[in-house]
């Protein structure tokens, strides 16, 4: 596909939205190895070189990690197969964007009218694997393989269950907040009880204090999981933060 066209490395990380780094990271892994480098060190990149990225950027979207890229990348040698792939990956994406779209509309419409929120509903187009990465940096691999585990071997029905049992629970809490009551409370406090054996994995024992009370900071420092808080006041979900944080003080020590 080579064209004799070049970019530098700060050229096409600007022209891809990343940073040089990232694009030196990749190089380093085997993933984007620079097609030369000049005689004063520079690395330059060809247009096979976009191609590749654009897989890379792709499948980092879609949730996969470095090491997995780099098995799929090392499979693919034809790169008009690799494109028809990326671009059947590029509409499944499109399709799951569009129903949590259309599932973000719903949770909208019934809380403005008050009616009741159906996990089945709700949780549509979302995917657990999709913070592979995140989990398993913040808690470690074992933590997500566990919980990947116990997450597959549930039903259909068992997994809405498991959302709606979620989505009651954040209600709880939006009632409470809006009551006035404190976090520390035996009412609020209740709830936190419940949240925390909703969070535990098949039979495992309750969380870890670091687990739990870092488990309410981020969902205060993430937008993503605030807004299942959030939806029912405005400051719910610090309110969660500190009950939660009170729990691990009083249980979890």
């Amino acid at each position: 596909m080579g064209t004799g066209v070049e970019w530098s490395i700060q050229d096409l990380a600007k022209a891809a939205g990343t940073t040089s780094r990232t694009l030196r990271h990749y190089g380093q892994l085997g993933l984007l190895p620079p097609s030369r480098i000049g005689a004063n060190g520079y690395r330059y990149y060809d247009q096979d070189s976009l191609v590749r990225l654009q897989r890379i950027l792709l499948l980092r979207e879609l949730g996969l990690g470095l090491p997995v890229i780099a098995e799929v990348l090392a499979g693919e040698q034809d790169t008009a197969a690799a494109l028809r792939t990326h671009l059947e990956l590029l509409r499944q994406e499109q399709d799951r964007i569009r129903r949590q779209i259309e599932s973000v509309t719903t949770t909208l419409h019934k809380t403005e009218r008050g009616e009741q929120l159906m996990a089945a509903e709700i949780f549509d187009g979302f995917d657990h694997t999709r913070y592979q990465d995140e989990v398993i940096e913040r808690w470690g691999k074992n933590a997500y393989e566990s919980a990947d585990r116990w997450w597959r071997s549930l039903s259909e029905a068992d997994k809405q269950a498991h959302f709606q049992t979620h989505l009651d629970i954040a209600a709880d809490y939006g009632r409470a907040h809006a009551a006035g009551l404190a976090p520390d409370s035996d009412a609020v406090q209740a709830i936190v009880a419940r949240h925390c054996d909703w969070i535990r994995i098949g039979s495992q024992p309750c969380p870890s204090y670091e687990y739990f009370t870092g488990l309410g900071e981020m969902y205060v420092a993430d937008p993503r999981f605030a807004a299942n808080y959030e939806v029912h006041g405005t400051g719910t979900t610090e309110f969660v933060r500190d009950a939660m944080q009170a729990y691990a003080e009083a249980n979890l020590r």
